[in-house]
């Protein structure tokens, strides 16, 4: 089963398609809701796969020149968002994730599983990397 997009995400994510390089703080303020709301949401849309580049939008008629060709074929997309549903796989199996995701938090990431022993192998596996990325989180610098 798909999981089901909020609000917010929706609005997160038009919001984006308008200006990729809109800041957390602008986006904020244009969706009534917090910074860090905007943030968390943001990092979990990428952590699903959903979001996976911000890109330039490319005005073709201001490049000049043979490069020019480079930038052949659509620009722009325009996508419908309303009832938008994600369907993520577990980071473990790679199955189908049906009802909720079980969550793994760390280093400011999250990793999404179709149950709790894939979440437990995973973290089993690799518990050295997370260990690691946990440490150099802890190390950087706040924002």
């Amino acid at each position: 089963m798909p999981v089901d997009l909020d609000d917010t995400d929706v609005a997160i994510l038009k919001s984006l398609m308008q200006d990729g390089r809109k800041s957390f703080r602008a986006i904020s303020r244009e969706i009534s809701v917090s910074t860090p709301t905007v943030k968390a949401r943001y990092e979990r849309l990428v952590n699903m796969g959903l979001i996976k580049a911000v890109k330039p939008e490319i005005d073709v008629s201001k490049i000049a020149g043979p490069g020019r060709d480079l930038f052949k074929g659509p620009v722009t997309k325009k996508v419908r968002l309303e009832g938008l549903k994600v369907k993520i796989k577990c980071e473990f199996c790679g199955g189908p994730i049906h009802g909720a995701p079980k969550v793994l938090r760390f280093a400011g990431l999250e990793r999404f599983f179709c149950c709790t022993s894939c979440r437990n192998g995973y973290r089993e596996k690799y518990a050295g990397r997370i260990q690691s990325l946990v440490e150099q989180h802890k190390r950087r610098p706040s924002r």
